[in-house]
């Protein structure tokens, strides 16, 4: 056995993997690259420029245009939409297509509305009847009209503070909890309440293990937005939301976990060569950042294939 298409089906690409399964009133058209172990159901409709990895699944009611390609077990859900011109017009042809990327493992919801050129991220969740109007970074979770991050998949269920057996490094440090992910740790600083006004501390090399080389604040930002998203390769962070609250997902390549933080007696260690992502701000929400080293666009790692590449085999 080659692949299967069924008598109600067409095929007209030479191009399919072994073990492909290709259903009724689907229709593929000559050119498209499909690759093995894939599922084409019912009432699908391939273009000749679309390319499908291996173990895609595309639910009925889809339609895949030109310059779409699926990486390696992606899931494609009934009636997703997909669309490859910005500008659509009667009888008014493109020279060239956008590429819409969606990369290994990602999956789309049921009803997606997936706007031309974007690139969904690696093993990246999009919610059924999201419609998706810029990229989506690996791993994330987003939902909505215009679709926006509400989470990051496996991710280790974060501690509750209050619940935990805090254990202080020394008498005259703050209490100390380590994380699921390598290196990061939550720090609770000391809080002074006085009916004058509270004051919350913290002490560089005691409480907070370096001597920061600078500082920056992060505020204004609207609830939606994501920010960070990145690694450094030789400056370690420590963050305290002084106000509001924020959540910082951090990520090491084998375990992703997050934290809310929601006072300004509760700090986050952040070593380097830790992904993390801020998200979830509240409207009011300020967050300072102490930073080891100066800032250095080289020490920044933005893509996430290049972060998994540069901390190796986990």
């Amino acid at each position: 056995m080659t692949h299967f298409v069924h008598p109600q089906g067409l095929c007209e690409t030479d191009q399919v993997g072994e073990r492909t399964r290709v259903w009724a009133f689907a229709h593929v058209l000559k050119g498209a690259v499909i690759g093995a172990d894939c599922n084409i159901c019912d009432h699908v409709f391939i273009e000749e420029q679309v390319v499908l990895g291996d173990r895609v699944t595309v639910k009925c009611g889809v339609q895949l245009w030109n310059g779409v390609i699926a990486e390696d077990d992606v899931f494609i859900g009934p009636n997703a939409t997909f669309s490859n011109d910005r500008f659509p017009r009667s009888r008014h042809y493109q020279a060239s297509f956008p590429t819409t990327l969606i990369q290994k493992g990602a999956s789309i919801g049921a009803g997606a509305v997936i706007l031309p050129g974007i690139t969904i991220g690696q093993n990246a969740m999009v919610g059924a009847g999201s419609v998706v109007t810029s990229n989506v970074q690996p791993n994330a979770v987003v939902t909505g009209n215009p679709a926006r991050v509400t989470g990051y998949m496996d991710m280790t269920r974060p501690p509750d503070l209050a619940a935990t057996d805090i254990a202080a490094i020394d008498d005259a440090a703050a209490p100390v909890v380590q994380l699921a992910v390598t290196g990061v740790t939550l720090h609770r600083l000391r809080l002074i309440e006085d009916m004058r006004g509270n004051l919350a501390v913290g002490e560089f090399t005691r409480d907070i293990p370096f001597v920061p080389q600078r500082y920056f604040t992060i505020f204004d930002v609207p609830s939606y937005r994501v920010r960070g998203e990145h690694a450094l390769r030789s400056c370690d962070q420590f963050l305290v939301c002084v106000r509001g609250h924020c959540t910082v997902m951090f990520d090491d390549g084998a375990t992703r976990q997050e934290q809310r933080l929601d006072s300004p007696d509760l700090g986050l260690f952040i070593p380097a060569m830790t992904w993390s992502t801020l998200y979830k701000f509240s409207p009011d929400a300020i967050l300072t950042v102490f930073a080891s080293r100066f800032y250095d666009a080289d020490d920044y790692i933005r893509d996430y294939q290049d972060y998994l590449t540069a901390i190796g085999p986990a």
